[in-house]
């Protein structure tokens, strides 16, 4: 049976311009002027005032409160337009002086040598050798086979399937191991291996075998693999009939070896550049913070469009063609207005956090010392900047400063508290720091492990227990104490 009722409800939504900022508030620097290009490119009415002639009289949005709540209700056809309440003078000083003016130096682009892939390399010194068609199609199939780390997981007996789909060869597996075992003398060493100990012994054969030491390390790689990568140093030596001086200096050759051949090939354009948001200098005990300027772009109203409104003022309101040209223009308009909004709302929700950040960690950012680091977590800066946790999490997670000792990202800055047995609470960074001072200075003969650890610690005044100890060392990527023995 159907039903008709009336219910009351109360819900919260974000209007556009809400969103809009949103999005703009988590896009990094290096981001944000692919951002600003789409929109020019898709607001006929939003220009870049960098590019215009400022000798021209250009027209400008006028600045509004940052903190004005992004809402706009929706005006009928008939309602009288201002040129007035979109454009007005340029004034380009509003941007004030939180911004680092250094535009030309970080627009500089750093070089990237030009150099062959790892890939393009094999295939160069392929090309050099004098083979027949087939051969040359296996060895060209086996090195797109290969992963990025040099090794060829695939089998085989599927390398022959690929080649009789894809190339019309038919090959016999002694043909694609012999071409494979060609490859396998291709520099860097240790391409073309199926496993690890493969990998190791490829590169070993290529070096002195007259040298005791470096058959012992065949050996070793041959038969005692497991015990090697466990560090089971006293089995190794009781299996070999060596003592520990002779042990070491294979060991040291075995470790001289490249695992992943692959990496040797690497292109530079894998390295991130970071572009810093934020710049905080050093002033004689003072702290300076400023915005990159790039996030302080110099947008516009297109001055073409006040032409289409005076133009609309002088004609004739009744015209229906002309209503909807204005309705279209008015459109244009309003998104410049919202979109030049949001972007000086995110230049001051950023300073406005950072501020605070910096202010909080007023100690650290003086010295750089991560002991100087108080517990801080995304409510602490919320409660100071009155904002929502969640925007605060935005500008943390994706955002960069730049300071005398380092570039950070900010979440880096954020951590849990420890309570020490005096009672003080301390940050879990100071802690994980003085970790890695022990583990750093330990006796690589015998390694802390975390139990000791763990006291060492509480020597020290940090009651912590050790799972949590383990947890730190883990984060810190520092293996066991077993794996860190040395002879």
């Amino acid at each position: 049976m159907l039903k008709q009722t009336l219910q009351q409800k109360l819900l919260q939504k974000l209007s556009p311009q809400q969103i809009q900022f949103i999005k703009l508030l988590q896009v990094p620097t290096a981001s944000l002027d692919t951002r600003i290009k789409e929109e020019l490119e898709e607001n006929p009415a939003l220009e870049d005032g960098s590019l215009t002639n400022l000798s021209e009289p250009a027209e400008e949005y006028p600045d509004n409160d940052m903190e004005e709540d992004f809402s706009s209700s929706e005006e009928s056809f008939d309602e009288e337009f201002s040129v007035e309440e979109y454009i007005q003078e340029d004034d380009f000083k509003d941007y004030g002086g939180n911004y680092s003016n250094d535009d030309e130096e970080q627009q500089k682009e750093i070089p990237i040598a030009i150099q062959d892939s790892f890939f393009e390399k094999l295939q160069n010194q392929l090309d050099l050798l004098a083979l027949n068609d087939k051969k040359y199609l296996i060895g060209n199939q086996i090195i797109g086979s290969l992963d990025d780390d040099g090794y060829l997981r695939r089998p085989i007996l599927s390398l022959i399937d690929d080649l009789a789909f894809s190339q019309n060869v038919i090959a016999e597996e002694h043909e694609v191991e012999e071409m494979l075992a060609v490859i396998q003398e291709f520099e860097p060493s240790g391409i073309g291996a199926r496993d690890l100990q493969e990998c190791l012994l490829i590169q070993l054969r290529k070096k002195d075998q007259t040298n005791p030491i470096i058959a012992k390390a065949m050996e070793v790689v041959q038969q005692h693999l497991d015990e090697f990568t466990k560090k089971h140093y006293d089995k190794i030596e009781k299996q070999l009939g060596v003592d520990s001086a002779e042990l070491k200096e294979i060991i040291h050759e075995i470790l001289k070896l490249n695992p992943k051949p692959g990496d040797s090939g690497a292109v530079a354009g894998k390295q991130l550049h970071v572009i810093p948001d934020f710049h905080i200098t050093n002033s004689d005990g003072k702290l300076l913070l400023t915005l990159n300027s790039r996030n302080a772009p110099e947008l516009r109203v297109s001055r073409s469009y006040q032409g289409m409104f005076e133009h609309y003022e002088k004609a004739e309101k009744t015209d229906k063609k002309m209503k909807e040209a204005v309705q279209f223009v008015k459109q244009k308009l309003d998104s410049a207005k919202w979109f030049i909004d949001a972007i000086k709302q995110r230049q001051q929700t950023l300073l406005k956090t950072m501020n605070a950040i910096m202010e909080f960690q007023y100690d650290y950012f003086l010295t750089g010392d991560d002991r100087m680091l108080k517990p801080m977590i995304l409510k602490d800066i919320a409660d100071r900047i009155d904002m929502d946790i969640s925007t605060v999490s935005r500008v943390a997670n994706s955002k960069y400063v730049q300071t005398d000792f380092g570039t950070f990202l900010l979440k880096s800055f954020f951590s849990e508290a420890i309570q020490t047995e005096t009672g003080e609470e301390v940050s879990n960074k100071e802690v994980k720091k003085i970790l890695e001072e022990c583990i750093a200075n330990e006796n690589k003969k015998k390694p802390l492990a975390d139990e000791k650890l763990t006291e060492i610690l509480k020597e020290k005044g940090y009651n912590i227990a050790r799972r949590t100890v383990a947890k730190y060392r883990e984060a810190l990527n520092i293996p066991v104490a077993r794996l860190r023995k040395e002879l």
